[in-house]
This record gives structure tokens, C-alpha cells and sequence, in this order.
């Protein structure tokens, strides 16, 4: 048995620098060694030139060659059922401790349980880190000591606890890495290929004109940090600090604060309505015209640019995804499930709390979502915010033809077929 070592296991923090759980791994009596396993549990499930793995490969890539140049150490990448994988690495290695910052999702925490009870069995110390949020569930609280259902009341007592000198970016503490030399291994051993959708860089030059311009599709003046925050390739803090010259920008932040803490308060938001009075819609759930809205045939140019980016991209500006969510939930009287599911498919910066949380707000049965009546009408939206068709025109090439389609659904009976549905369960 070799000489006793931590480690750390890199989940959703694909980063050396200011990674809590990784410093906190440096500072205890013994060498390092990063481990990352790819969770056949949930890649099983994905297309074998999945963006997300592909953006998952680079960034440990460039991690292993970080490690390799600055501190003559690798990281260890291993592929299956992640207790399977700290099965064999307790008999490979003397492990003392092992350091990991926490995940929120339901799968994740049975996960990390099963490991942390494994680890115990075997007298090792398991220990996680808060990394991936700036508060979690519990440090935001009503002074009763319940949850925020509500975003506003939310966001002011988040500012209230928030200071900024307790969240400053840390840079890896010492060089206390394990010296080794494992092979990186190829994408195609796991069954896996590179992608053709590439994840663009994150761009921060576009923040202090985010409020004028983050409505507007075609200018696309996003940050584009999704993916990037959901994988931990940049860290809540590092963002948070680019945020000082936008305070809407710093809204959406604490948003994805607020819908993590749902889902740890009220896991059952997943798979059902937050406001179960909404539990009765009879929903039309036609399964030509879900087909016609995930390929963008529905005959409003708005919500169909949205899809056709969505699915050449793996993108779609947050504008239009209001404007699709509702079409779906509201026009066609589709289950928000089937749109969060189909979301959640293609979307490179899929997190699961924030795509349900924002679904269930465009159908209305969320927490603090949008009144039921509320329902978009993507001719008005288009006028409003693509007036001169530079965001369709990009994305529908046969737009100015006659092989562009006519409304689906006429907006004024749906809209009214919807708020029928709608009050049908609330009398």
C-alpha cells in the first residue's frame, strides 16, 4: 500500500483556482491527488457527441496539462458508477481524507451520502465544501426559519447578508500536489466523440450594458457564463465579482441562488407543480404539435428562431426562452414538463434548478412564477424586441419564402382556450 494521500474529486468545480473544496484538500497532511470520474448513471443517457462531455474533456484536459506543467501532477479520470469507482480506488491508494464541494441536485446528494457512508465504514474522513452557491438552503431563511418563496423578499435578504470581503477569490494555496504520471485518457474510451456544437467563451466585456441591451436577440450582448457556472469552469465568486458594474445582472446571479434553495427546501418541484393547485389542468399534450415546437414549425418567427438556435446551438437568448416556454405551456396547452424535459436535452447550460424553476414560472405553477393569465403573444414580443426580423432572418432561412409556415394555433382563441384550462382548476 502506498504512503497515505488526499484527495480531491472534482465534480461541478472544473478548475484549479478558487476552489474550495481543492484548497481545503491542500491544506491537510498529505499529497493530493484529483480524481473526476464520468458518471455512466448520467452519461448513459446522452448522445455519443454530447457538447456538455466534449466542454466536460477540454476543461480536464487543460487541468491535467495544468497540473502536469505547474506542480508535476495529473488528474486521475475514471469512467462507471462512481461508488463502483471508490471501491477499486480504496484498494489502489492509502486514502486519508477526501475533499469535495457539495451539489444539490437529488441524485447527487444520494451519491455523495453512499460515498460518505463508504468512507466511514472505512475510518477515512469525508469532507465537503460549499462552493457552487454563495448561501445555501438554510443561510437565507424568513426570521421564522422558513423558506422564500418568493424572489423579491429573497433577493433583499440575500443583499443583506451578502458582503463582499467574505467571498474574495482564493488562488490555490500551496503546492502540495501527489507526484504521478497516470495516462489522460482519449474521449472515444468512453464511448464519447467531439462535438461539432463548440461552448463559446465567456464574455464579461458585455456586462455593463447588460440591462440596456440582454432583450435584444440578435445583438447576443449575453455573457454567455451558463455553461461555464454550471460546470465550475468559473466559480460563483469570480462571476459575482464581474457583476459590480450591472445590478440586473447580479439579480439573475441571486436568482439561481433563490432556485437552488427551492429545490433543496421542496424537492417534489422536479416532477410536480410547486403550486399543486395546478395539479388538475388538463393538458392537450399533442404530440404532433410538440414535435412541430421542438423543430420550430409553428408559424411564429420568434418562438421558432428560439428552437432552431436551441438546437443547432445549444443556445437560445433568455428572451426567447419566455417567449418558447409560454408558447408551449399557454398556446398549445402542452405539459411544461415535456418543454422542461426537451430543455434539458439540449440546453449546454442545463441546471436543473434554474430550468424548472424558470419553466414552472412560465406556465404559472411555479413559486413567484407569472399569473396564469399571463401569456406572451410572440407577434407583440417580436415587435418589441426584434422589430426588424435580424434575429429571425438569422436563424429561419426560408423566412422570407412561401415554405415558411402559417400559425399553428391562432393567438387569440388559444390564448383563451389556455385561461379556460387554467381557471377551470382554480374554481
Amino acid at each position: 500500500m502506498t504512503d497515505k494521500i488526499t484527495i480531491h474529486w472534482f465534480r461541478r468545480d472544473l478548475r484549479l483556482d478558487d476552489n474550495i473544496a481543492l484548497n481545503a484538500a491542500l491544506d491537510s497532511p498529505y499529497p493530493v491527488l484529483p480524481v473526476f470520474i464520468f458518471d455512466t448513471n448520467i452519461i448513459e443517457e446522452l448522445p455519443s457527441d454530447d457538447a456538455r462531455i466534449s466542454f466536460i474533456y477540454r476543461q480536464l484536459d487543460n487541468i491535467n496539462q495544468d497540473l502536469q506543467k505547474r506542480f508535476k501532477s495529473c488528474i486521475l479520470v475514471k469512467h462507471g458508477d462512481p461508488l463502483e469507482q471508490w471501491q477499486k480506488l480504496l484498494t489502489e491508494y492509502n486514502i486519508d481524507q477526501v475533499h469535495f464541494n457539495r451539489d444539490y441536485e437529488p441524485y447527487a446528494l444520494q451519491r455523495d451520502q453512499a460515498l460518505i457512508e463508504l468512507l466511514s465504514q472505512k475510518g477515512i474522513k469525508a469532507c465537503s465544501h460549499k462552493d457552487h452557491v454563495i448561501f445555501e438552503a438554510q443561510e437565507v431563511l424568513k426570521k421564522d426559519g422558513s423558506p422564500y418563496t418568493v424572489y423579491s423578499p429573497y433577493k433583499r435578504q440575500w443583499l443583506s447578508h451578502f458582503n463582499n470581503e467574505d467571498f474574495q477569490i482564493n488562488p490555490i494555496v500551496k503546492d502540495s500536489f501527489l507526484e504521478t504520471n497516470a495516462p489522460f485518457p482519449a474521449l472515444s474510451s468512453f464511448g464519447f466523440q467531439s462535438s461539432s456544437i463548440s461552448i463559446p467563451a465567456c464574455n464579461f466585456d458585455n456586462i455593463p450594458d447588460y440591462a440596456a441591451n440582454r432583450d435584444i436577440p440578435y445583438l447576443d450582448h449575453t455573457s454567455h457564463l451558463g455553461p461555464h457556472l454550471r460546470f465550475g469552469a468559473i466559480s460563483i465568486r469570480q462571476a459575482i465579482a464581474q457583476s459590480s458594474d450591472s445590478e440586473v445582472f447580479l439579480s439573475e446571479l441571486i436568482w439561481r441562488d433563490f432556485f437552488m434553495q427551492i429545490m433543496v427546501h421542496f424537492p417534489q418541484v422536479i416532477a410536480h407543480n410547486f403550486k399543486r393547485k395546478y395539479d388538475g389542468i388538463q393538458w392537450q399534450n399533442s404530440q404532433a404539435d410538440f414535435q412541430r415546437w421542438c423543430n420550430g414549425q409553428t408559424g411564429y418567427p420568434l418562438v421558432d428562431a428560439g428552437m432552431r438556435q436551441l438546437n443547432q446551438t445549444g443556445f437560445m437568448h433568455n428572451r426567447v426562452r419566455m417567449v418558447c416556454a409560454s408558447f408551449l405551456c399557454k398556446h398549445l396547452l402542452i405539459d411544461w414538463r415535456w418543454g422542461e424535459s426537451y430543455f434539458a436535452q439540449k440546453l449546454l447550460d442545463y441546471e436543473l434548478a434554474s430550468n424548472n424553476g424558470n419553466w414552472q414560472w412560465a406556465a404559472g405553477t411555479g413559486c413567484d412564477a407569472a399569473p396564469y393569465f399571463r401569456v406572451f403573444n410572440p407577434i407583440e414580443q417580436q415587435r418589441k424586441f426584434d422589430s426588424e426580423f435580424k434575429y429571425i432572418r438569422r436563424w429561419i432561412d426560408e423566412f422570407d419564402s412561401f415554405d415558411y409556415p402559417p400559425p399553428m394555433v391562432e393567438h387569440k382563441s388559444a390564448r383563451h382556450r389556455a385561461l379556460t384550462a387554467y381557471k377551470s382548476v382554480l374554481q
